[in-house]
């Protein structure tokens, strides 16, 4: 997501531009309210109660239990199915018509009805707002939204995108009433007004409310009474004391790998259970290509020979993480292991310093890694000193670790003053396109001053146009290939995804998966 870069935590809609995307599950979900609330502490912070403007993993866990999209993923699954809608198909042969029906008798939580003519207005809002902060970013194809009839939304493209029903499925598809929303600006009330599972009932700086939308259509079946989501804004040691104690049931996001790794060991003593789920969310070290330094392909490779993943990973991490050796991650279509193939798992001076020597490095290498731990979490500098120390172990490089606040980190990689970087990205849907395309298409948002023709000419608009998912994967292992080559990233590593629960509490292992969905839906307390 424009970076949803926060701290941490297949083949899809094949055969769309033919098929239909029909219903499953329950059409009245919110019938099955009627369970114990639950209380869940989060250290992100949820950003924006407006999805024209939201596009972190705060503010996307808020749209995606109290708004409705068209389509949406299905637990465990990374092909979207039909929620607000009763079906959708691309209805011609390039995926560049996109038309949905909608199902009878949608409401929002106030009441009010939901036509074609609030998904239109919701995505016409959006892209006219167009806020540095939301998703209007993943919309650079959409050329139009129609609404023939109330039922009826027509999206027409400018390009063809296969993945274009996976970028409605998430929260960037969120629909709002349009009599509740200014067309031209965003919501200053902390209010939300959607036909999701959940209404917000209060939102403040300590915590949000939600209660079961008793008007609620689509395919969820709720298992509590309701929600509420305690803040923790980083603070870890509160999370977690807060979770031994019983003030909250759940803690998501934000946890150190010290204390998931020390209550996992507890093995339940202290009442908590540790919950371990997928995750597609990676991180990368990023290379300006302009820079003095780090723009010269052998400091590059000599880094990317000299990387010890595993190392990380248990030093750093203490097995959160898994070692990540491509830009598409493990268990995303598409995926290969181009950097493992290229530069190997075990780390090599002679084959650094070779790398080097080509192009005519003699000299210690002396670089500056910049870090942002108000971001990424504090593990970030701890991280980023360990890598330093690996490559100046190797006596090739004299490397040193500067940190700043996050505002002033994007300002200064925006004015290309870093040389090398790190990036974290949490995906906005589970496919190799969303891995790819941001970073290496036309407009990255890396900020790294990367171009290649191969890439934005022909791999990119190939694969996005393509409805056989899986007849991608030999075009996204060239793209990786020439990424691993080229070296205008680094992988680091995958996370895992985690979240620890009280005893009594259930339903969690279906809130953690590639969709990055949190489902409060499927929470339930004894």
């Amino acid at each position: 997501m424009n970076m949803r870069n926060q701290w941490p935590l297949l083949p899809i809609v094949a055969g769309l531009a033919s098929g239909l995307l029909t219903g499953c599950g329950s059409e009245d979900g919110a019938s099955g309210g009627t369970g114990s609330s639950v209380v869940m502490g989060m250290s992100d912070d949820v950003l924006a109660t407006d999805p024209a403007s939201g596009y972190d993993p705060g503010s996307w866990l808020l749209f995606n239990n109290v708004f409705q999209s068209l389509l949406s993923f299905p637990k465990g699954g990374t092909e979207p199915e039909p929620e607000a809608a009763k079906q959708c198909s691309f209805t011609d042969t390039r995926a560049m018509v996109f038309r949905c029906e909608l199902k009878d008798g949608l409401t929002f939580s106030n009441g009010d009805a939901l036509t074609s003519e609030d998904v239109k207005f919701s995505f016409d809002r959006m892209l006219k707002i167009n806020d540095s902060a939301g998703p209007a970013i993943m919309f650079p194809m959409l050329r139009k939204v129609e609404a023939p009839d109330a039922k009826t939304v027509v999206f027409r493209l400018k390009v063809p995108d296969a993945t274009f029903p996976s970028k409605i499925a998430s929260g960037a598809g969120s629909i709002v009433d349009h009599r509740q929303y200014d067309a031209n600006g965003l919501r200053t009330d902390d209010k939300a007004v959607g036909s999701g599972p959940y209404k917000l009932d209060s939102f403040d700086k300590d915590e949000a409310v939600f209660s079961v939308n008793s008007d609620y259509k689509g395919t969820a079946e709720v298992k509590n009474s309701g929600v509420t989501l305690k803040f923790f804004h980083g603070d870890q040691a509160g999370l977690k004391k807060a979770l031994e104690s019983g003030d909250v049931d759940i803690a998501y996001r934000g946890l150190s790998a010290s204390d998931i790794a020390d209550l996992d060991q507890q093995d339940g003593k202290k009442g908590v259970d540790v919950v371990e789920g997928s995750s597609a969310e990676v991180q990368h070290l990023v290379f300006n290509m302009k820079d003095p330094v780090a723009g010269k392909l052998g400091v590059r490779k000599a880094m990317a020979y000299l990387l010890d993943r595993d190392a990380l990973v248990r030093n750093v991490y203490q097995g959160t993480a898994t070692p990540l050796y491509s830009i598409i991650p493990a268990g995303i279509a598409g995926h290969n292991t181009a950097f493992f193939d290229t530069y190997g798992a075990r780390p090599s001076k002679e084959k650094a310093a070779a790398a080097l020597r080509a192009d005519g490095i003699t000299g210690k290498v002396k670089l500056t890694l910049w870090s942002t731990p108000s971001r990424y979490g504090p593990a970030t500098d701890q991280e980023l000193k360990a890598i330093a120390g690996q490559l100046n172990a190797s006596g090739l490089f004299q490397a040193d670790v500067k940190s700043v606040g996050f505002d002033q980190y994007e300002k200064d990689i925006a004015q290309g003053k870093y040389g090398v970087y790190v990036k974290g990205w949490v995906p906005d849907y589970p496919d190799a396109d969303n891995f790819t395309a941001p970073f290496f298409g036309k407009g990255n948002v890396l900020g790294n001053n990367y171009s290649n023709s191969t890439i934005t000419g022909s791999l990119i608009p190939g694969t996005a146009a393509q409805s056989d998912r899986s007849a991608t994967d030999k075009d996204f292992g060239k793209l990786q290939d020439i990424v691993a080559d080229e070296l205008p990233v680094l992988p680091v590593w995958q996370a895992k995804q985690y979240a620890l629960a009280r005893d009594g509490v259930y339903g969690l292992e279906y809130c953690l998966d590639a969709s990055t969905v949190f489902r409060f839906w499927e929470l339930s307390k004894s």
